[in-house]
Order: structure tokens, then C-alpha cells, then sequence
């Protein structure tokens, strides 16, 4: 056993108790027969090790999404010029913790490079140079990836086709070729159409489902729909309208699952939009379980410091289950009780580093026991678990948090 200095002891004490492994996402949800609950990462933020090390907890976390370092852009930035150097990072780092990888994504009409989106093309042409990427794509994370986003937001809002260059040049049969050619790459992969807004019943989910249905046409293989799930906070479906669309998908013969989830608000934030937002996260995990056929959750990253929404949305944000400092907030308890976890009372302490000032809440099983590696062992309030699993030592940080190490 390591013993820890003094000063190492206040450091992780700032940074750990947010971290506890209690009830868990991840756990929760396969115990509920999911195959995971994940979130989407990016390769800036894997430089924050404290970041690194809530997207490693396992207990929370059994899915890893790339939300960039897979698209057009990255992986093929000149044509027939491969980097995978960002994918890899991230691929890497799932196959290290354990984690499934749904891979993101191969066809979209944005953050194209130029010489795909400005090219001079024929049908011909751009037909082979689609599939160039996408076989060589595919076959480089071939049996790494659990899923890959096939074809990313094809539909405008009417459940039109979207006038992107593969659809004007190509037509509708690109979407068909491009998961025949996936599936030659890689014949064991999940195939996925992914879109927003098609959580909803209407114009737009139907036309999803005519996508579902021109894919098979054509004898192609695909294994599922993608629900992003870009929510708003208090206009977010019911739980039962959000099962009822997720049925005209998996009615199909396909699989779905919830892809980009995040619920954001117009800022500032109260406890009356937390509140609401508890709410709206839990009835879409909710409507997930009760969905035959919907294998899982990915949130569209974990933590409000690293998420799209204030840079898109001007005035929102606050979206994501835990707040910019790495504490929960209601988001997430109203997640783990949707998959019938539990949480404890939460104990709130402020703690300070030499750099930073950080409010955390903490939380963890209220199940007796032996505690893992890295579990919560003690601490004001505890009554979970106080001895380790063989090997580890409950650790004392302070008064309120002692850990298995």
C-alpha cells in the first residue's frame, strides 16, 4: 500500500468525493438489461486528468462516443490521407477502461473538408470517393466499435431529404450504398441512422423510418436508429410520447438508442429549471427501458464545462448531469432512479486546492457490504460499505469522504 503525504491526501480530497462509485449509471442500467450507459468525450478535455477520471469510472460509464475525432474532417482531411490519431486516443482509452465504443460518424453533410464539400464531382465520382472513406474507416476500427452513425442527420425538418452535397449529386441511394459499404468493411458492427429531432411523432420521424425502410429496400444491412435526443428543458417529450416514437422505430425489425442526450436551459440556472430538468431526464431514460429494443443511453458528454451548448446556443446551457465543477446535480439522481438505482443523502463540502475553488456533492450506494477499488468507505453520513475488497484500504480524506485504496 502507497501512503500518501499529507499534501497528496488534501489534493485528491478536492478532487475525489465526486467521483465515488455508488449506485452508478452504468450499473444501473445493465442491471436493467441495457447494454450501457455512456457519454460522448472529445480529445481536448482528456488532458484534465480529474476529467479522465470520472469518464473512466466504469460504474457510471460503460460506453465512449468520440463526439469529433471520427469525422470526415479529421480522418481524411486531403483526400486518400488518413489520420486516426485522435480516433485512436479515444478508442484506446474505452478498450483500456473496458468500455463499448459507438463509433461517430462516417456520412454527414457538415465538417466535410474542402475538397469534399467544394470538389467538382459526379455521381460517380463522389459515389467512389465516399466509399473509399468509408471502407477504409470502418476497416481500421474493425471489431473495436460496438455501433457506427452510418448516416448523420440526412432529413430536414419537414422529413424532406437534406440538399447536402450527397444528396444532390448522388440522390437518395447514398444512404443505402453507404451502409452496404459499412457493412462490407465490417460485416459484425451495428449500422446505424442517427438524426435530432426525431424523437418527436411527425413529419421528421416518419421520414426517419422511410430511411429504415429504403435501407432494407435495397438489401442493406442496418441494425438500428439513433435518437439524439438535443432536449430542452420543460419542452421535453413525455415519457410516453418518446416510447411510442421509440415502437415506430423498433416495429421496424431495428434496434435504437438514445445518442446525444443532453436537456439544456436558458441561464441562469434555478432550482426550479434543476428541478425540471431531473424531471426530463428521467422520463427519457425512463422511456428507453420501456422500449423493447433500446439498448442504451450516451450523453452528449458528462460534465456543463465541456458541453456544445453555450457555444451554440447563445444564453443556454447548464445541460449536462453534472455541473462545470464536477458535481452532480439533480440531473443525475433523477438518471440512476429512472434505472432504479439509489442514491444516498447527499453531503455538500467545499474544498480548496491551490489553484482552484471546487463545491462537490457526493453520493454513492446505500448497499451494505464490501466497497471496490476506488469506492467510497466512509465519511460523515455514510452507510454504505466501510470495509474494502481484499487488497485496498479505507482511506481516510477527511471528515467526510474515505475511499478503498
Amino acid at each position: 500500500m502507497v501512503q500518501l503525504s499529507r499534501g497528496a491526501l488534501a489534493l485528491a480530497a478536492s478532487i475525489l468525493p465526486q467521483f465515488v462509485n455508488g449506485a452508478g449509471l452504468n450499473t444501473a442500467a445493465v442491471a436493467k438489461g441495457q447494454l450501457y450507459f455512456g457519454t460522448a468525450t472529445d480529445n481536448p478535455e482528456l488532458t484534465d486528468t480529474s476529467y479522465v477520471t470520472q469518464l473512466s469510472n466504469t460504474d457510471d460509464f460503460g460506453q465512449l462516443t468520440p463526439g469529433n475525432s471520427q469525422k470526415w474532417d479529421t480522418i481524411e482531411p486531403s483526400q486518400n490521407t488518413f489520420s486516426y490519431t485522435k480516433g485512436d486516443a479515444i478508442a484506446n482509452l474505452a478498450e483500456a477502461n473496458g468500455q463499448k465504443l459507438r463509433c461517430h460518424n462516417l456520412v454527414w453533410h457538415s465538417q466535410l473538408p474542402s475538397w469534399v464539400s467544394s470538389g467538382t464531382w459526379t455521381n460517380a465520382t463522389l459515389l467512389a470517393a465516399m466509399k473509399n472513406h468509408i471502407t477504409n474507416v470502418v476497416t481500421h476500427y474493425k471489431g473495436r466499435c460496438y455501433a457506427w452513425d452510418v448516416v448523420n442527420e440526412a432529413l430536414n425538418e419537414d422529413g424532406s431529404y437534406r440538399e447536402s452535397i450527397w444528396y444532390t449529386t448522388i440522390g437518395p441511394a447514398y444512404i443505402p450504398i453507404a451502409f452496404a459499404t459499412a457493412a462490407a468493411a465490417d460485416p459484425d458492427v451495428k449500422l446505424y441512422y442517427n438524426d435530432y429531432n426525431i424523437e418527436y411523432s411527425g413529419s421528421k420521424a416518419t421520414g426517419a423510418q422511410n430511411i429504415v425502410k429504403l435501407i432494407q429496400s435495397y438489401g442493406a444491412k442496418i441494425d438500428g436508429v439513433g435518437l439524439q435526443a438535443h432536449f430542452i428543458v420543460g419542452s421535453t417529450p413525455s415519457q410516453s410520447a418518446q416510447a411510442s416514437t421509440m415502437a415506430g422505430y423498433t416495429n421496424l425489425g431495428v434496434e435504437v438508442a438514445i445518442t446525444e442526450l443532453d436537456i439544456r436551459m436558458t441561464l441562469p440556472s434555478t432550482d426550479a429549471l434543476l428541478a425540471q430538468q431531473k424531471t426530463d431526464y428521467s422520463n427519457t431514460v425512463a422511456a428507453c427501458l420501456a422500449t423493447k429494443g433500446c439498448v442504451g443511453v450516451t450523453i452528449w458528454d458528462w460534465t456543463d464545462k465541456y458541453s456544445w451548448v453555450p457555444n451554440t446556443f447563445s444564453g443556454q446551457g447548464a445541460a449536462c448531469p453534472w455541473d462545470e465543477n464536477y458535481a452532480k446535480k439533480p440531473a443525475y439522481t433523477g438518471i440512476l432512479t429512472a434505472l432504479g438505482g439509489t442514491a444516498i443523502a447527499t453531503t455538500t463540502t467545499t474544498t480548496r486546492s491551490s489553484t482552484s475553488s471546487t463545491s462537490t456533492t457526493t453520493s454513492g450506494s446505500t448497499a451494505t457490504g464490501v466497497a471496490q477499488h476506488w469506492a467510497q468507505c466512509g465519511g460523515s453520513g455514510w452507510t454504505g460499505a466501510t470495509t474494502c475488497v481484499s487488497g485496498y484500504t479505507c482511506t481516510y480524506f477527511n471528515d467526510y469522504y474515505s475511499q478503498c485504496l
